[in-house]
């Protein structure tokens, strides 16, 4: 497999990593690149006039930050089972849907099982898939907590989680997803695993969410920026990640979200500005008919969950490349192919309405919620915000995407 130029063990100290790359100081992010930072703004002011209507989301984001102040470190070295390379640094998980083969003594080699989740792929002593998610769920509880309370404990422990699995040269994940989602008796590694990475901008967007404290100093500021370049460099020339580049469903959306979201953590604002420009193209009319189905997505046991989960991506891309200056959402298109999807899915909003498709399993509408917020954002006149009062109200009531949006998934 195709290896990076990168020295993925990091075996040199950070301070020599960051003299060795000699990148400027100021071009380090100081404000989140995937919240909506006018939005973050107007949440903490209203919260802090005591704004009624965000008590009940806000209460849950503290008793989760509350909760998540006394959890982990994570690390990947935690497993006790290394990963097929034999560096416990390398991140390992195994793909959810494949099952042993009840009719061979070994179960080798597994069988797929679409949508059902093999209880065996979760796995703490072989996976770190779990832990990947409690590091993503916990850093982003405490990076709000922190921007909205002030409370510098929430960014200490942020800063502690981010040094654990980016910088320690002894617990760090190594710049790669080499061994994510193994398919036992098919591969040590699979083009789909790179699903998994999406997580990691959960935890660099805390990062920028504490720029106010003095929880990070500039050479840790610099270690994570040096990770993320590193990430991008294996994200757009490792075999792997290519083939995974190439996907035309919700894998591929998610791919260019990180390729994206890396490239313009790590201050590559000329490849930042590619992907973009290529995005329309590659994704949005490929994958969305002009009725506003994703054919790929259609195809699945799950369709209207992963309808609207690609939509999710396509949609965080679109407001990513705002940062570039490139317009995804073709606001003055009538037959822009976002909003033509956006129109497919809204009508499911009610929890009621009918799905009138085979699917294995109900779909949470919640998930529509943030899509619905980009959208009253891009698409002022299409009212798409009152869509979300359709939705269960004690749900909506404490919903995360309330305080900021978008979230990663």
């Amino acid at each position: 497999m195709k290896k990076s130029r990168f020295p993925y063990s990091f075996s040199l100290m950070l301070v020599g990593l960051v003299l060795q790359k000699g990148v400027a100081q100021n071009s380090i992010p100081s404000a989140p690149l995937l919240l909506e930072s006018e939005s973050l703004a107007t949440t903490k002011s209203q919260l802090e006039q005591g704004e009624h209507r965000l008590q009940k989301a806000y209460g849950q984001l503290i008793l989760a930050a509350n909760k998540a102040f006394f959890e982990g470190p994570f690390s990947v070295t935690d497993k006790s089972q290394p990963p097929p390379s034999g560096n416990k640094n390398d991140y390992a998980s195994y793909s959810r849907y494949w099952w042993p083969d009840p009719t061979k003594a070994n179960g080798l080699p597994y069988i797929r099982r679409d949508g059902e989740t093999y209880p065996g792929s979760q796995s703490l002593d072989a996976s770190d898939r779990q832990r990947i998610g409690a590091f993503g769920e916990n850093t982003e509880v405490l990076g709000l907590a922190y921007y909205f309370t002030g409370e510098k404990k929430y960014a200490q422990k942020v800063a502690q989680l981010l040094r654990v699995w980016f910088l320690d040269k002894t617990t760090r994940m190594n710049p790669n997803l080499n061994h994510a989602q193994c398919r036992p008796g098919h591969n040590t590694g699979s083009k789909s695993g790179v699903l998994d990475g999406r997580i990691m901008i959960k935890a660099l967007e805390a990062s920028l969410l504490i720029e106010g404290s003095n929880a990070l100093s500039k050479e840790e500021k610099q270690g994570l920026k040096q990770w993320a370049d590193a990430y991008f460099e294996w994200l757009t020339t490792n075999e792997l990640a290519l083939q995974e580049a190439a996907s035309k469903n919700n894998h591929g959306s998610y791919y260019d979200v990180q390729a994206l979201y890396f490239a313009l953590y790590a201050g590559k604002k000329a490849q930042a500005q590619q992907i973009a420009q290529n995005f329309y193209q590659r994704r949005v009319l490929t994958q969305i008919q002009t009725d506003g189905s994703m054919p790929e997505e259609m195809a699945r046991t799950r369709p209207l969950f992963y309808s609207i989960y690609n939509l999710n991506a396509l949609f965080l891309v679109a407001h990513l490349a705002e940062k570039v200056g490139e317009d995804l959402w073709k606001t003055n298109n009538p037959s822009s192919r976002l909003r033509t999807a956006l129109d497919y899915l809204v009508p499911y909003t009610d929890p009621d309405k009918f799905w009138p498709h085979p699917t294995l399993s109900a779909t949470n509408r919640m998930d529509l919620f943030q899509i619905l917020q980009l959208a009253d954002r891009v698409y002022p006149t299409g009212n798409y915000l009152d869509y979300s009062k359709q939705l269960p109200h004690d749900d909506l009531e404490v919903e995360r995407s309330l305080l900021a949006y978008p979230l990663m998934r």
